[in-house]
């Protein structure tokens, strides 16, 4: 077995693994048209983001069309009448789906970054953090495309719409990154610059910055948007703040926890706290600090924090409080588990698999976080 995996070569066997995946996906989705595509690929995949791309409230399908309503009604309708019926956002199997095809995307990031030769220098993962802020406001894009869809600055339609909705939009983003770093490299070794790093930062400064841009024009030129500053300040201010001071603690009591990651912890703190900050506040202090309306969130696993807080809590606490801030308690503390899991040995053992993993962790924090925090930012 050792002879044949030295044989091997890595990326080729992860292609053909890929290859052979999509082919028994495909087929079994050809052989079994309604229980496989209908029942399971729609219904828990496409379905979603098809609705969502609609801006509907669900997407139907019965033999074979495909059919959009607006209100729930008339989904609970089609669903008694046995139709398959998608509605945007994730459910359990969905998110175990995704899961999964991340893992397996990793494995194939972590050897096409051994392929380049990069990825043991903590500066990449700090380079890549803008185009995780990039990938939250690209998707915020989408959102301002539902506000406005008849108006001329709504100028992504279906389906190129597909491409920046969520899970699609990390395909997307990992495209735009991937383009960006083989173009800084290039620039590296041709001497038009020092180190690929910052050129690589820039280019992910470039894209924020231009779809913050975009964001803003439509919230100027269009009254269905509109300008919040203050979620922007509280999300960034909060999340900061709780974050260094998390860091600060743990430092102080147990700074082994700290040892292997170093600063790339505060990072990992910081998304994941601008993720529960952003929901805590759109959700449950929305009218305190003056949003126009109430944010929920999509995930399952939000719906069954919340349930938790509503089920253990009075609700006379749950009234004054909010029944959101468990998940801001969950995201830090996960936070600091995963940093604890990263000691100094794993860092030195496997330092790419390493920041990959911790960059990953980043980017599921602060893409949903950054969304969250920008919709209501401009009130979409």
């Amino acid at each position: 077995m050792a002879a044949i995996a030295d044989r091997v070569d890595p990326v080729r066997g992860w292609l053909a693994a890929a290859i052979a995946a999509v082919i028994v996906v495909a087929g079994s989705a050809v052989a079994f048209p309604q229980r496989v595509y209908s029942g399971f690929l729609w219904r828990y995949f496409w379905g979603p983001i098809d609705a969502d791309a609609h801006n509907a409230a669900c997407a139907v399908r019965t033999d074979g069309v495909v059919r959009r309503f607006a209100e729930e009604s008339a989904c609970q309708a089609a669903a008694a009448q046995g139709a398959v019926v998608a509605r945007p956002g994730y459910t359990i199997v969905s998110e175990v789906g995704y899961a999964l095809t991340l893992l397996f995307m990793l494995i194939g990031v972590l050897l096409l970054i051994e392929r380049l030769g990069v990825g043991t220098d903590r500066r990449l993962l700090y380079a890549l953090l803008p185009f995780a802020l990039f990938g939250g406001a690209l998707r915020v894009v989408e959102d301002a495309n539902d506000a406005v869809p008849d108006s001329a600055t709504a100028a992504i339609s279906y389906p190129a719409n597909a491409l920046i909705i969520s899970p699609v939009i990390y395909l997307t983003v990992f495209v735009v990154t991937l383009v960006a770093l083989l173009v800084a490299l290039r620039l590296a070794r041709r001497g038009m610059v020092a180190e690929y790093y910052g050129a690589l930062a820039a280019f992910g400064t470039l894209a924020l910055v231009a779809t913050l841009g975009y964001l803003t024009f439509l919230s100027i030129s269009t009254e269905a948007l509109g300008f919040y500053p203050q979620m922007l300040v509280l999300t960034l201010g909060i999340a900061s703040a709780i974050a260094g001071g998390v860091y600060l603690a743990i430092e102080r009591i147990e700074p082994a926890i700290n040892a292997g990651t170093g600063f790339v912890g505060l990072a990992v703190i910081w998304a994941q706290a601008i993720d529960g900050v952003a929901n805590v506040l759109a959700s449950d202090w929305w009218d305190a600090i003056g949003l126009p309306f109430q944010y929920t969130a999509k995930h399952p696993a939000n719906a069954i924090i919340v349930g938790f807080t509503e089920t253990v809590f009075p609700p006379s606490f749950v009234a004054a409080v909010g029944d959101s801030w468990p998940f801001l308690v969950v995201k830090v503390a996960l936070a600091v588990g995963i940093l604890w899991l990263f000691d100094d040995r794993i860092i030195e053992e496997s330092p790419r698999y390493s920041l990959l993993l911790l960059l990953a962790v980043i980017v599921v924090g602060l893409g949903p976080g950054t969304r969250d925090m920008l919709r209501a930012t401009f009130g979409i």
